[in-house]
């Protein structure tokens, strides 16, 4: 038997170290670059909103609310804002009709081939940049374009249609770049869905019709709502589209936004606006969850 200054002298087992999850080593990265390029842009933009100058070059400065002041008290900002935010909606609107089907098809389709021409021909405008698309569409609908040039010339029309310099050209242009995230979205999530759910819908009577509406409709919510989300903050949040499409008769925040800090240079008037515009989206994205969550039963998108 051991003696008792033997059984002393045996080492004490360590305590165990807490070990890290590897999701934690891979959440990690993302997660910084989170914080570097978002949260503390974000944070330095919110700051600056509520200060009278740049404390980087001028160190007395205070605290104020002038430059919300300002956008309450002048409609420019008020008919900026609600003209960002309808051409936002109307954006995600027209992508998800011009979108669903495109995602129906391609998660239906049953060649593999015809799967991979269709998946082509989403991405390849993806592949040209957003400016060489808003020329392009520039070229086709301006007074000298080829629609107005082509109604013209057989007589059609007297005059050229007012299809640019507005926001019919600005959706259009805006829903031919942003509809492929809409696409690739649905894609996944009505490809998930099991087609033996429709099967036994229309075996127990339901049309065709019925059963998409009762049956694939309500299961593919979640990707609607993604997709709409995706596509809603692109569209607010598009500078050169807007510029280009629209002209001097669109104005948009992010246009304001930029005005701001290119001509004036006024930072904090900007960030004060780039608060607003981030406060004024999270509500319309917070009140279209509730209604896809009330639409999609008690489950709801949580």
């Amino acid at each position: 038997m051991a003696s008792l200054s033997e059984a002393v002298t045996l080492p004490l087992p360590r305590p165990a170290q807490p070990s890290v999850s590897p999701i934690a080593w891979l959440v990690g990265p993302a997660l910084l670059l989170f914080v570097i390029f978002f949260v503390l842009p974000f944070a330095v933009m919110a700051v600056l909103s509520v200060l009278s100058g740049n404390p980087a070059q001028n160190p007395n400065v205070y605290v104020t609310a002038r430059h919300y002041q300002r956008f309450l008290g002048d409609d420019l900002y008020h008919d900026a804002l609600w003209s960002t935010l309808r051409i936002g909606i109307i954006t995600t609107l027209a992508s998800l009709l011009v979108g669903y089907p495109l995602a129906h098809w391609m998660a239906r389709i049953k060649s593999r081939l015809g799967h991979a021409l269709l998946l082509m021909a989403v991405i390849a405008p993806m592949l040209t940049g957003i400016v060489v698309r808003t020329f392009a569409w520039m070229t086709i609908l301006q007074d000298k374009g080829v629609i107005n040039t082509t109604l013209i010339g057989l007589g059609l029309i007297e005059k050229p249609l007012p299809l640019m310099y507005n926001e019919f050209g600005t959706v259009v242009a805006l829903v031919h770049i942003y509809v492929p995230f809409m696409v690739l979205t649905l894609t996944g999530v009505i490809g998930r869905i099991d087609e033996r759910l429709e099967q036994a819908a229309r075996n127990l009577g339901a049309s065709r019709l019925r059963a998409f509406l009762e049956v694939t409709l309500p299961l593919s919510l979640p990707g609607i709502f993604a997709g709409s989300l995706l596509v809603f903050a692109l569209s607010i949040s598009a500078y050169v589209t807007p510029f280009l499409m629209g002209g001097t008769n669109v104005l948009t925040l992010p246009m304001l936004i930029y005005q701001q800090v290119s001509s004036s240079f006024n930072l904090g008037f900007a960030g004060a606006l780039g608060v607003i515009l981030l406060a004024v989206s999270l509500v319309v994205v917070i009140a279209y969850n509730h209604v896809l969550a009330r639409f999609s039963g008690p489950e709801g998108l949580t």
